[in-house]
């Protein structure tokens, strides 16, 4: 098999060959994999890759060798799923790395915001210890509001309940019997965001949950929310946000998500592929970076050491799997 890795941190790669199976020719390569690697992905049978590096139909119809595509995270939507499936490539993910290094950096966003612990930080760095406008706010007796209760979300609800705050949930496939023992309430998601003092998402990118945060769904939010979004940029609409922190709907966001974030990451040329709005995105987020009340981590959730290891691995058995089975160990329904 030819292996390739695209999006690699150079520790990475001792560590990859370590757990590989010998016996196949494996390439390693920092950068995201692009048209521009046309050569090297002709005779490509596995790419693996990280979130940035967009799999769509022009990539694959550069691989036709290409058998398996494994990316290094839970979310796929970097991978055009559709055009995989009509070229009979099969697709797999790391489905379980890091609930509780996701849920943790969820915390430690909104007590950044509760406790308003930039601006204070920043104050004293230049000298100032005066408390004068960093009075913040308990989470005790809060009504959280958590979107999706997928293995991420049900560690924010137990470390809610650990800070005393009170839990409501929604989502689509909602597991009940664990509502009762980890002591949250299902409802329904307009209840959710009319009542929750604080809504924080962990849910997937879809085409139905695309923008579920924009100006119908803030208008029904309480006067004063406060936002947190580690799962998907698309999950909100920038524009929207803005508007509402600007007029102070909305009182604080956390996100390690943006909207557009792939194309915030490239340089001025590379920003003429995108489009009208992607690049309307991408300036109203710098915006944002300027608002004392947004705190934004660059999608730096997952990023523990144990969480890329646990990535690495899974990433390797999907791998293994396929070369003895033909059936990645992970695979997504496609």
């Amino acid at each position: 098999m030819n292996i390739l890795f695209f999006e690699l941190e150079g520790w990475e790669q001792p560590y990859l060959e370590k757990l590989l199976p010998a016996g196949h020719h494996v390439e390693f390569f920092k950068h995201k994999v692009t048209a521009a690697d046309a050569d090297t992905l002709a005779g490509c049978d596995i790419l693996s890759t990280f979130i940035f590096s967009q799999v769509n139909a022009e990539i694959l119809r550069l691989a036709p060798s290409l058998k398996l595509v494994a990316t290094r995270s839970t979310g796929f939507d970097h991978i055009d799923c559709t055009a995989a499936k009509t070229n009979s490539v099969q697709v797999a993910n790391v489905p379980e790395y890091g609930s509780n290094t996701v849920a943790e950096h969820t915390f430690a966003l909104l007590l950044a915001l509760s406790r308003k612990v930039i601006p204070a930080y920043t104050r004293t760095r230049s000298g100032g210890f005066d408390t004068t406008g960093l009075r913040g706010f308990d989470l005790r007796g809060k009504l959280l509001g958590v979107v999706g209760t997928g293995n991420i979300g049900l560690h924010v609800i137990r470390m809610a309940t650990s800070f005393g705050m009170r839990v409501i949930a929604y989502d689509p496939f909602p597991r009940k019997s664990l509502a009762d023992v980890l002591n949250f309430e299902y409802v329904h998601f307009e209840h959710l965001i009319s009542q929750s003092d604080v809504i924080t998402l962990h849910c997937p990118a879809t085409k139905e949950n695309h923008h579920l945060v924009r100006e119908e769904s803030i208008a029904k939010m309480k006067r004063g929310v406060v936002l947190v979004n580690t799962a998907r940029g698309a999950l909100i609409n920038t524009h929207d946000l803005l508007a509402a922190l600007e007029s102070g709907h909305v009182a604080a966001a956390g996100l390690d998500v943006l909207e557009g974030e792939r194309f915030i990451k490239e340089d001025v040329q590379l920003l003429k592929d995108a489009d009208r709005n992607q690049l309307l995105a991408a300036i109203e987020t710098h915006k944002l970076l300027a608002r004392e009340n947004v705190i934004v981590t660059p999608h730096n959730a997952f990023n523990s050491e144990e969480a890329v290891h646990r990535i690495l691995n899974v990433t390797c058995e999907n791998i293994k799997s396929f070369i003895e089975s033909g059936r990645s160990a992970n695979p997504v329904a496609i």
